[in-house]
């Protein structure tokens, strides 16, 4: 996959990872499109980033993605990378007064039937493009799910399970999974996230494995635990919840 001359819309663009990856993609002369339901943050990150476009929407609403895609038809007819990062997580403990269904409502909202929704809106302007790829941002939580974010890990273990069927279904598109591990951003800070990598390295791996193809992207800590679950699933969690996750 090629890495300069694109035109990427990343979700959920306004901070942390996805301000990241926009800036790095942005430096490689790529046209780069950012979302978010906050405007004055996301005009706050565009004017960090010069030549990136910020729409504001809100990736859980029917009516903004309808919204949205039509911009993007109109605006950026050549769009050929979508990067799924919009996220939502509680970090709580699981309890009878947890109210986890209300709260794992909201994670599921945003985390993967957002994701499935703009996909499939945006699926015939990506398919016409001679080259596109899909970027879904899980976790690696996907692999052994953190006590206190348990519905937060059940829904990246849900879009993971959703992204292979992807690369099954569209074998034309470059379908990759990006696997941050504890990330120092504004939404990790209940779990540690002071003592998290920073959004830059993701972004920088997630353009490394772009040219490579390479549709796997465990980040950092991520494949230790990955490669740990093959072999001893229940040492992977016991590794996961010891460091707080």
């Amino acid at each position: 996959m090629k890495t300069t001359g694109n035109t990427v819309l990343i979700t959920g663009g306004s901070a942390g990872i996805g301000l990241e990856i926009a800036r790095q993609l942005s430096q490689q002369g790529n046209q780069v499109i950012i979302t978010g339901r906050d405007a004055a943050r996301l005009e706050k990150a565009t004017q960090q980033l010069p030549g990136v476009k910020g729409i504001v929407s809100d990736v859980t609403s029917d009516k903004a993605v309808a919204q949205l895609v039509a911009t993007l038809q109109e605006e950026y007819p050549s769009l050929n990378i979508l990067i799924n990062n919009a996220g939502r997580a509680f970090a709580y403990e699981l309890s009878e007064n947890a109210n986890a269904a209300g709260k794992a409502v909201e994670e599921m909202d945003t985390n993967f039937f957002a994701v499935i929704r703009l996909t499939e809106k945006l699926l015939p302007l990506l398919t016409k493009q001679p080259e596109a790829a899909i970027v879904n941002v899980t976790s690696i939580v996907a692999f052994a799910p953190g006590a206190r974010i348990a519905t937060y890990s059940a829904t990246k273990a849900a879009l993971r399970s959703y992204t292979h069927s992807m690369r099954v279904t569209f074998p034309k598109l470059h379908i990759f999974e990006l696997m941050p591990p504890l990330v120092n951003t504004d939404l990790s800070q209940d779990i540690g996230g002071s003592k998290g990598i920073p959004p830059s390295q993701v972004a920088t791996d997630l353009l490394t494995a772009l040219a490579k193809n390479d549709y796997e992207i465990r980040v950092g800590d991520t494949e230790q635990i990955y490669q740990l679950s093959l072999t001893n699933p229940a040492a992977a969690l016991a590794a996961m919840n010891s460091n707080g996750e």
